[in-house]
């Protein structure tokens, strides 16, 4: 007897891993981003979006409270990426606005705003998942 496939609804297409809660982990993100992005032909995303994980990853390396965080990458639209990372602190992200020079670090939410369409935090019973959308320029 043959067998058959049912089509099944997957969502949007996505990659996701989880890695350790150190800083070290970003070059991995940043290599599952630009897999992510040459699979989906935005390639032209890969820089803006590199910044946004690395520092995603940052703050969950500095806030989490488990040893693990997972990366999310996803294709929301034709043109359009969500990265996030989820942490299990409750903890929300807070971005600084102070001019202290001297301050080489905290900034890092900053960098998230400037090169996203958007980005926010979902909270979950036990814990968040901050992310961040960036666009591609041309088609914005």
């Amino acid at each position: 007897m043959p067998v058959t496939a049912t089509p099944r609804p997957t969502g949007h297409p996505g990659y996701s891993e989880t890695l350790p809660r150190k800083p070290e982990s970003a070059a991995v993100a940043r290599r599952l981003v630009h897999i992510a992005l040459a699979a989906w032909g935005l390639e032209n995303l890969v820089d803006d979006t590199s910044v946004v994980i690395t520092e995603l990853v940052s703050n969950a390396a500095d806030h989490g409270r488990l040893p693990s965080i997972r990366v999310i990458v996803s294709r929301i639209s034709e043109d359009r990426v969500r990265v996030g990372v989820v942490d299990r602190s409750m903890d929300l992200p807070t971005m600084r606005t102070d001019s202290n020079g001297e301050q080489v670090r905290g900034r890092g939410l900053l960098l998230v705003d400037a090169l996203t369409e958007q980005w926010g935090t979902e909270l979950y019973g036990w814990g968040k998942q901050v992310w961040g959308e960036i666009q591609s320029r041309s088609a914005a």
